[in-house]
């Protein structure tokens, strides 16, 4: 099936039974992400068009209908493909528990001095999804709210030494995330900003606010 066909309508597809992709329709999904990525990164995404989207990748605008319905679920898709890139390498392909989920937080942050347009795009959507009636909204909130559960579990799993209440470890995950997201900003504007090593500072410093000091030697980030 050609790139630039649109989709068939859902009843046609219930009455031909489910099919294995079309050799390549992957890579092509994969290259249409990047290519958004890029284009909302830099343009936003109301600005970005499906058309400079369709441009980067060597088809129309039909074709990338062809394969996200529509410019929401591309947008919506974006934004879980860089997610998925961050865990890409880990065994189960999903963000550990205990003192490696900061460990992979750490090399997050490395690993996005080399993804430039990756957390260009993710910074960029994520600041827009504040605006009413933004189609990434609910993604964005339900993921921050997920991703405070997570590190507070793990706050909690680390303090050893003396429990770290829950409302505690939700204030300490909020910040994590905060300083994260704020040090990315900082690092796109200004390259001397080093995000590797302050992510780590950031994260070492609120960790060693919320445990105890025996915990915190333990920890070997």
């Amino acid at each position: 099936m050609d790139d630039d066909v649109p989709p068939a309508p859902a009843t046609a597809t219930k009455r031909s039974g489910a099919r294995n992709p079309r050799k390549g329709t992957a890579e092509r999904r994969a290259e249409i992400l990047r290519a958004a990525s890029a284009t909302f990164g830099a343009k936003g995404y109301k600005n970005g068009s499906l058309a400079d989207v369709a441009e980067q990748v060597g088809i129309t605008h039909a074709g990338v209908l062809h394969h996200f319905g529509t410019k929401e679920q591309l947008l919506i898709e974006v934004l879980e493909y860089r997610d998925l890139e961050d865990v890409r390498e880990l065994e189960g392909q999903h963000i550990p528990d205990g003192i490696e989920l900061f460990r992979h937080l750490m090399r997050t942050a490395r690993m996005n001095v080399d993804r430039r347009g990756i957390v260009q795009g993710y910074t960029v959507l994520t600041a827009e999804s504040v605006t009413e009636d933004h189609p990434a909204r609910d993604w964005v909130t339900h993921r921050f709210a997920i991703l405070r559960g997570e590190i507070a579990d793990a706050i909690q799993s680390v303090a050893g030494s003396a429990p770290v209440e829950r409302e505690q470890a939700m204030r300490a995950a909020s910040a994590i995330i905060g300083v994260m997201d704020g040090l990315q900003v900082q690092w796109l504007l200004d390259g001397d900003v080093d995000l590797s090593e302050s992510t780590t500072f950031a994260i070492e410093a609120i960790l060693s606010a919320v445990l105890h000091p025996a915990d915190v030697a333990h920890l070997e980030l």
